[in-house]
């Protein structure tokens, strides 16, 4: 149900990303699943990078927030078999790979917030922080990680 929403919206789960170091992409403890960082990879490419507010523009910034959280979603299935059985989302931790002056991270994160609201309605709403940072790896514009509660 969950991945035809996600279709129906125009997004697909793809396969996991592979890490980029040594690190799994998600592990569950108990009934939450915690993801690694995911970046903006699509193929394995990074699709979004640069530092937001100079090499890339806000509204970029956004569909790479997209990016990463459906590669965090990705994670947690491969965890869980199926994105049913997520019954909360609980915690968002959005990187931002930030010019000097910009400070608009929470509005490049609503781009991940925003889509877990559209994908689950009321479970998908969560706490989140947004954190400008200096770099990310390979370069990426955004960064996040997730909790998520599961059956």
């Amino acid at each position: 149900m969950i991945e035809e929403k996600l279709n129906e919206i125009g997004f697909k789960i793809p396969p996991t990303p592979k890490p980029l170091a040594a690190y799994i992409p998600a592990t569950k403890v108990g009934n939450f699943v915690f993801t690694s960082g995911q970046v903006p990879v699509v193929d394995g490419e990074i699709v979004y990078t640069g530092k937001v507010g100079k090499d890339l523009t806000e509204d970029y910034a956004r569909k790479a927030a997209e990016l990463c959280l459906i590669n965090c979603l990705s994670a947690v299935k491969s965890v869980i078999g199926n994105l049913d059985n997520i019954k909360q989302i609980v915690k968002l931790t959005v990187f931002v790979n930030s010019a000097n002056d910009f400070t608009a991270q929470p509005k490049v994160a609503n781009g991940a917030s925003e889509l877990l609201e559209k994908i689950f309605g009321e479970i998908g709403k969560h706490v989140r922080s947004a954190v400008g940072v200096n770099e990310l790896p390979l370069n990426s514009a955004v960064e996040i990680e997730m909790i998520a509660l599961v059956d």
